[in-house]
C-alpha cells in the first residue's frame, strides 16, 4: 500500500457509504479514535487529578503561593507555547512518531516527578509531562479528522471529547483517594502504567503515512509566543497578590502588550510561520476561535475552584471535595456524545451557541449561591450545567472549525485552534487564582492552596467568600461573550469554499 500524506487525503474522492472501502476506512477510524481518546483520558485524567490533590501536594513541599500556583501553570504555559510546533512538527516527521513520542516523554515525565525531592524539581517535571501532553494534543484531533468519514466525523469528534469527559469524572475521584491513601507521589505514578498501554496500542494500531516537506520551523515565532503568554501569566498571577500597581505587574503588562503587534509581524513576514494569521481572515473561523478562547476562559479552571471551595472553605478531605466537584464531568460526559450525535440534524454553529448559554448560565446559578452554608444541590445543579454546556460547545465548536479547514492546512490550524483553546485555559487558571485570592490577607493566601483557611477565623472565611463572588462574576462575563462570539460565527457555505479556495 502507498503511503498518501495526511493532509492529502483531505482531497481525494471519498468512498460511497455502504461500500466495502467506506466500511473499511470506518473501521479504521474507531481504531484512531481509540488511540487518540487513551491520549486524551491520559492528560484528562492526569490535570483533573491535580486540581483536587493540589492542596497535598502543596502541604508535602510546604509551597509558597507562588510556587503552588506554578506546579499548575509551568505546565500549562508549556503546553500552550508548543502546541502549534508540535503540529508543524508533526506535518513534517510524521504524525504517528510526534504522538508516539509524546507518550513516552509524558509517562517518564510522570515516573520522575513522583520522585522530586523539592517543589521546583517536580515544576521541572510538569514541564517535560507539557512537551510530550503537547505532541499528543496537537495530533489527536487531525487523526480523528483524517480518518473519520465527513458524515461520521460529528460521532467520532463526540466520542473522542467525550472521553475528556470520562478522564474528568475519574481524575477527581481518583485524585482524592490518592492524596489521602496513597500519597502525593502517586498523583504522578498512576499515569505510567496507562501512558505505557497507550504507547503500544499507539505503535500497533496506527498506520504510518508519508511526512510533508521539509520546510523550516519558525523559531523566533515560537519563542515570542512563549515569552508572551510568560508575561502574560506572571501579570495575572501576581496582580492579586501584590496589587495592579506593582512594577512587576506593570512590566509583564507592558511587555505582553508590546509583544502581541511584535508576533503579528513577525508572522507575516515568516515563510513558514508558527501562526498564519493569513489563515484565520475567513470571519468564521476568527470567531469560532473566539469563541473556544471565551469557552475554555470560563470553564478550565472550575473544577479546581470548586475544589479549592470546598477543602479551604468548607474544610472538607480531599475525597468529599472529588465527589463534590463530579457533576461537571458527568454532564460533560453526557453532552458530549449526545451533541455528537445531534450533529447529524443539527448544526455545529447551533450546538456551539446553545452550549455557551448552558455555560453561562451554570456560572450564574454559582455567583448567586456563594456561601459556605449553600445546599450542596444547588451547587450541583450550576456544576451540572456547565458540564453539559462544556461538552456541547467542545463538540460543535471543534466539528465546525476542523469541518470548515482548507486543504493542506489541517496540522497548522489545528494547532493554532489547539493554542487558541489552551491560551484561554492558562490565563483561565491565572486568572481564576489572582481574584480568588485577592481578597484574602496576603499572609493566608498560601492556607487557600493548602486547603487549611477555614481551620483559620470565619473572617478569613468570608474574605475567600468575597474572592469566589468576584470570581464567578469574571467567568459569568466571559461565558457570556463566548455565546456572543459563537452568535457572530456563522458563514454561509458558498462563501466559505470561495474563501478557501482563493487562499
Amino acid at each position: 500500500m502507498v503511503s498518501i500524506p495526511q493532509d492529502l487525503s483531505d482531497s481525494l474522492p471519498q468512498a460511497p457509504p455502504g461500500s466495502p472501502e467506506y466500511a473499511s476506512k470506518l473501521r479504521y477510524a474507531w481504531r484512531v479514535c481509540s488511540v487518540t481518546s487513551l491520549g486524551l483520558v491520559l492528560i484528562g485524567v492526569s490535570g483533573s487529578t491535580l486540581n483536587v490533590a493540589l492542596p497535598a501536594v502543596v502541604r508535602h513541599f510546604h509551597a509558597d503561593a507562588f510556587a503552588s500556583g506554578w506546579i499548575l501553570l509551568a505546565f500549562l504555559l508549556v503546553n500552550t507555547a508548543t502546541l502549534v510546533f508540535f503540529g508543524r512538527v508533526a506535518d513534517l516527521l510524521g504524525r504517528r512518531e510526534v504522538y508516539l513520542a509524546g507518550f513516552a516523554l509524558f509517562t517518564a515525565g510522570s515516573l520522575l516527578a513522583g520522585f522530586s525531592p523539592g517543589v521546583w524539581f517536580l515544576i521541572a517535571m510538569r514541564v517535560v509531562q507539557a512537551v510530550g501532553a503537547a505532541m499528543i494534543l496537537a495530533n489527536g484531533t487531525v487523526m480523528i479528522t483524517d480518518a473519520f468519514p465527513p458524515d461520521r466525523l460529528s460521532q467520532g469528534m463526540g466520542v473522542y471529547i467525550g472521553t475528556l469527559s470520562v478522564a474528568q469524572l475519574a481524575g477527581p475521584t481518583l485524585g482524592g483517594l490518592v492524596a489521602d491513601t496513597a500519597g502525593w507521589q502517586w498523583i504522578f505514578w498512576v499515569n505510567v502504567p496507562p501512558g505505557l498501554v497507550a504507547l503500544v496500542w499507539g505503535a500497533f494500531t496506527l498506520r504510518r503515512v508519508a511526512p510533508g516537506p521539509r520546510e523550516p520551523v519558525d523559531a523566533l515565532g515560537n519563542l515570542i509566543v512563549f515569552v508572551l503568554l510568560s508575561a502574560a501569566l506572571v501579570t495575572l498571577s501576581e496582580a492579586g497578590s501584590r496589587g495592579l500597581s506593582s512594577p512587576v505587574v506593570i512590566v509583564g503588562a507592558a511587555v505582553s502588550a508590546a509583544l502581541i503587534p511584535v508576533l503579528v509581524v513577525v508572522e507575516r513576514r515568516a515563510s513558514h510561520p508558527v501562526l498564519n494569521v493569513r489563515l484565520f481572515g475567513e470571519r468564521m473561523l476568527a470567531f469560532a476561535n473566539l469563541a473556544s478562547f471565551c469557552n475554555a476562559l470560563a470553564r478550565a479552571a472550575l473544577i479546581l475552584l470548586i475544589a479549592l471551595y470546598f477543602q479551604a472553605a468548607r474544610g472538607v478531605d480531599a475525597v468529599t471535595a472529588a465527589l463534590g466537584v463530579l457533576p461537571v464531568p458527568i454532564a460533560m460526559a453526557v453532552a458530549s456524545p449526545v451533541a455528537g450525535s445531534l450533529g447529524r440534524r443539527v448544526s455545529p454553529y447551533a450546538l456551539s451557541i446553545g452550549g455557551s448559554l448552558l455555560s453561562a448560565s451554570g456560572l450564574g446559578v454559582l455567583f448567586l449561591n456563594t456561601d459556605p452554608a449553600t445546599p450542596y444541590w444547588i451547587i450541583g445543579v450550576g456544576l451540572f450545567l456547565c458540564g453539559c454546556g462544556s461538552g456541547t460547545f467542545l463538540t460543535g465548536n471543534t466539528t465546525q472549525v476542523m469541518a470548515a479547514l482548507p486543504a493542506g492546512s489541517l496540522g497548522l490550524v489545528n494547532g493554532f485552534r489547539l493554542m487558541i483553546m489552551n491560551v484561554g485555559i492558562v490565563l483561565s487558571v491565572a486568572l481564576t487564582l489572582s481574584v480568588l485570592t485577592s481578597s484574602v490577607d496576603p499572609g493566608l493566601r498560601g492556607q487557600v492552596y493548602a486547603g487549611t483557611l477555614s481551620r483559620m477565623s470565619p473572617v478569613a472565611v468570608e474574605q475567600l467568600m468575597g474572592g469566589f463572588r468576584k470570581t464567578y462574576a469574571v467567568l459569568f462575563a466571559v461565558a457570556l461573550a463566548g455565546a456572543l462570539m459563537s452568535a457572530l460565527a456563522r458563514v454561509h457555505r458558498a462563501s466559505l469554499n470561495r474563501d478557501s479556495t482563493s487562499r
